[in-house]
């Protein structure tokens, strides 16, 4: 599958392939439902997904490896030294570290901002010294570059039926919104490498604070309070959800089943959660396996005829010369 993925993008380089296959394994390894849903995109488009997805799990990686012995000022150096790699890389079109290659390679393609890549790796070093956040407004700013960013890296790739900077918004909200995500799914986790997400206000609400958090997450201990953040944290995700959805109609139709299957998998993680009684200070809420393979399905069916469509819609002789005819906006559902 990695030969006719790189054939189809017309990556020929030698090199190149290589980093990009470099790129598809950390996608495969470490983003399990990014990487079930890529594979419902065009093979021509693939390559380029891996590419981001590779850049943004090398650096996270960095940050967070908790099976790393490195120290903070360790992991601040090879931060620094990342961000020097890709500005070269980006400005020069070219890099020796594969990531850096196959991510210059797929910035020039698909004319991607280098600014969304700035402003990403503005949020990793963030997280080298600040451990929690005072308000949803204070998060916010962090999560523009740690996740929203993300979706506007995506969105050329994925192609739009719209004007790009009408779509943008949905994409970055749908960023958030797996990262918010990530957030709950990962709250014990987070707290071992001494990080909290929720925000102090949320916590204040409900009368509990982060010393509450650590005790229950090292005692093993449920706080009925405890749940109600949990639970009040679910529901504004689910609302930043809500947010994204309508981008999904916006998007190419042969993007849409990718997208889809990831919006309802990752937001299947929040069903999850709350089936398990918010128990996520002490073990990880999973989405069942049989519940995955049925989305996967789904969207397997919905990209194979959007891809017989498309076939459909365009003229073989001329498609090199003229634009696709998009397909007209429709509400999404899911």
């Amino acid at each position: 599958m990695t030969v006719r993925e790189l054939d189809a993008a017309a990556i020929h380089d030698p090199a190149l392939r290589a980093a990009y296959v470099r790129c598809r394994a950390l996608n495969a390894r470490h983003g399990k439902t990014y990487f079930l849903a890529t594979r419902l995109l065009p093979v021509d488009r693939r390559p380029a997904v891996h590419a981001l997805y590779g850049f943004a799990r090398w650096a996270d990686d960095i940050v967070d490896d908790l099976n790393s012995p490195a120290t903070p000022g360790e992991r601040g150096r090879a931060l620094l030294a990342l961000e020097a790699q890709l500005e070269t890389g980006l400005r020069q079109g070219r890099a020796t570290e594969p990531v850096i290659r196959a991510l210059a390679d797929t910035a020039r393609r698909y004319g991607i901002d280098h600014l969304h890549f700035t402003d990403f790796l503005v949020s990793m070093r963030s997280d080298l010294t600040v451990g929690g956040y005072a308000s949803y407004d204070e998060l916010g700013r962090y999560m523009h570059g740690s996740a929203a960013v993300i979706g506007l890296q995506m969105l050329p790739v994925l192609g739009t039926v719209v004007p790009r900077e009408e779509a943008a918004p949905h994409a970055a909200a749908l960023g958030v919104a797996f990262q918010l995500t990530n957030f709950l799914r990962d709250v014990g986790e987070d707290l071992d490498r001494g990080r909290l997400y929720l925000p102090a206000e949320l916590l204040a609400a409900h009368g509990v604070d982060r010393e509450r958090f650590e005790w229950s997450r090292r005692t093993g201990t449920r706080d009925g309070r405890i749940t109600d953040v949990l639970r009040a944290a679910a529901a504004h995700n689910r609302a930043v959800y809500r947010d994204a959805l309508p981008g999904i109609a916006m998007l190419d139709p042969v993007s849409r089943p990718c997208i889809r299957t990831a919006f309802v998998l990752y937001s299947g993680i929040l069903d999850a959660i709350e089936a398990d009684g918010y128990a996520v200070l002490h073990r990880r809420a999973v989405v069942p396996r049989r519940r995955r393979a049925v989305v996967a399905l789904d969207g397997l069916v919905r990209a194979v005829a959007a891809r017989s469509v498309n076939r459909r819609s365009v003229d073989p002789v001329a498609c090199a010369s003229r634009p696709r005819v998009a397909a007209p906006v429709r509400k999404e559902t899911v």
